[in-house]
């Protein structure tokens, strides 16, 4: 069994290499690494791969620390894009793929990329953004050849299946990816080769005890973090295998891929395991192969917990982490999970709870998350006043909020300006919108403070009904009610506001402050 925790990184360290040819050499190569759609690709297929592309790139003049912006579904041409450029020296950049164009347009210009990778899907919906990019020279397309690019087939089967890895240093930047921009402007995140032994190794081998047999599936992409790790980094790290979805996860879809390619851990997000519940009830569902469902990306209600160990028999480990950091830094473990809670520090990282002065709060307090791990970003891109702001030393500001309880499990509590004061007293959105998603009626909500017509903040809360609900007067005084009886006077709604879907990221975050403009 492979184990990294005393893992010693050499000064020369290349991440795609350490991916991609030890397992070849450790006697791998013919082990599963990628399912796609009735595909089978092997190790050695796939470190064949990368090197094409990493050889490709080298050919059209993409040298060390040139930046490549990807923008693909999830494939193994995604893989190979990704790991190749960082072979190579260069770095990736996976960006949204159901961004806009003006946000494309954002990613390209503030990276100054040289180079684009991009399906012809959707390089026919974007293609006239790139004019008159002054860093963008090359464009390379997956699928149909189109006029003034390269193809990928092309320069693939022109291109040596021998590759040596560039002499990268461990401190060397490896890839960035750009935040979802829920409080404003995408920012580009830098990871170092080093990152990823730091930010990996403490859920992979502390909670998921993976191993080469296991086939991992992830419904959130690899242009996220959240996928990132989960659909290449962790298979690729422990030689393990990987189910790649191009599609965009439907529920049925997902119950398909389930019963098709039989995976051993399930990762999601909140909003589309309670799909899933919602889904089960109108078909049969095996999920008799998986032996752990993990869910991260926002809080898990505890409804949905209880209702999903009910109906499959198997409990969602809840856990939390973030493209600054890198991987996951607080998760719940099996045998040891306090359902709403974000779970216990995995090991590796240091934290603190800290108030607006910056002192530790005591046990019980709200507080703004510091960690500290050698796998944290090591900078934003072009953003020196956020960096002074957010990396102090050793120590990086998450902007999370959160309470420790006694027995060292953490609740979230919304990000640092999602809190907001009624009565002079904080209060946690998260905390009401757990109390209203109990009630029958309620699908999903969304809690902001909202001014009176005197400026005094009050908490209004967003509703998304059940199908067999209406929204009403009488409804809206239930649901009132509802809260009142489980919270103090100061967390009740003033006003409730009935809609047919929240704004969330396309990983599934609530984006609160849309909501704060809504009146």
């Amino acid at each position: 069994m492979v184990r990294f925790s005393d893992f010693s990184i050499p000064d020369i360290f290349n991440q795609a290499e350490f991916l991609t040819d030890r397992h070849i050499k450790e006697g791998r190569g013919r082990n599963t690494a990628i399912y796609y759609k009735d595909k089978k690709i092997n190790y050695e297929e796939m470190v064949s791969m990368v090197n094409r592309f990493g050889n490709a790139l080298k050919g059209i003049g993409v040298e060390i620390e040139n930046r490549a912006v990807i923008l693909l579904p999830d494939s193994p041409e995604f893989i190979y894009a990704y790991l190749g450029a960082m072979k190579i020296g260069a770095i990736p950049i996976p960006v949204n793929t159901m961004a806009s164009p003006k946000d494309h347009t954002f990613f390209l210009e503030d990276s100054r990329a040289k180079t684009l990778i991009i399906s012809d899907v959707l390089l026919k919906k974007i293609e006239y953004v790139l004019e008159g990019k002054r860093h963008l020279k090359h464009v390379i397309v997956v699928g149909e050849k189109m006029p003034g690019t390269l193809s990928f087939d092309d320069i693939m089967a022109s291109s040596s299946p021998e590759l040596k890895a560039e002499e990268t240093s461990k401190d060397d930047m490896a890839f960035w990816m750009y935040t979802s921009g829920t409080t404003g402007l995408p920012k580009g995140v830098v990871h170092l080769h080093h990152d990823l032994l730091y930010f990996m190794v403490p859920s992979c081998e502390g909670v998921f005890e993976l191993q080469e047999e296991d086939i991992i599936y992830c419904t959130s992409k690899m242009f996220f973090s959240y996928g990132r790790n989960h659909s290449l980094e962790a298979p690729f790290m422990y030689g393990s295998s990987v189910v790649l979805w191009p599609e965009w996860s439907k529920p049925e879809d997902v119950f398909n891929v389930v019963e098709k390619y039989r995976p051993t851990i399930f990762f999601s997000v909140p909003t589309l395991y309670n799909a899933l519940l919602r889904e089960s009830e109108k078909r049969s569902v095996d999920l008799s192969s998986v032996r752990l469902c993990i869910s991260a990306g926002e809080a898990l209600p505890k409804d949905i917990f209880e209702r999903w160990s009910k109906r499959f028999g198997i409990e969602i480990i809840d856990a939390i982490g973030s493209t600054d950091v890198g991987g996951l830094y607080f998760s719940n473990r099996k045998g040891s999970i306090r359902p709403g809670s974000s779970g216990k520090l995995l090991p590796g990282f240091e934290a603190e709870l800290r108030n607006e002065e910056g002192m530790k709060v005591s046990v019980g307090e709200v507080g703004t998350l510091w960690l500290k791990n050698d796998g944290i970003a090591s900078c934003y891109w072009k953003r020196h006043e956020k960096n002074k702001e957010v990396f102090l030393g050793s120590w990086f500001n998450t902007g999370d909020q959160f309470i420790q309880d006694n027995d060292g499990f953490f609740f979230y509590q919304g990000r640092a300006d999602d809190m907001f004061k009624v009565s002079g007293q904080w209060t946690s959105p998260i905390e009401i919108e757990n109390v209203l998603t109990h009630h029958p009626a309620v699908s999903e909500c969304g809690v902001v403070g909202s001014q009176t017509d005197e400026g005094l903040v009050r908490v209004k809360a967003f509703i998304v009904l059940n199908e067999q609900y209406e929204a009403s007067p009488e409804l809206e005084n239930e649901l009132i009610k509802f809260v009142g009886d489980r919270l103090a006077h100061f967390k009740v709604p003033r006003w409730i506001s009935f809609v047919k879907e929240l704004p969330r990221t396309t990983t599934g975050k609530l984006i609160r402050y849309r909501l704060r403009l809504e009146h």
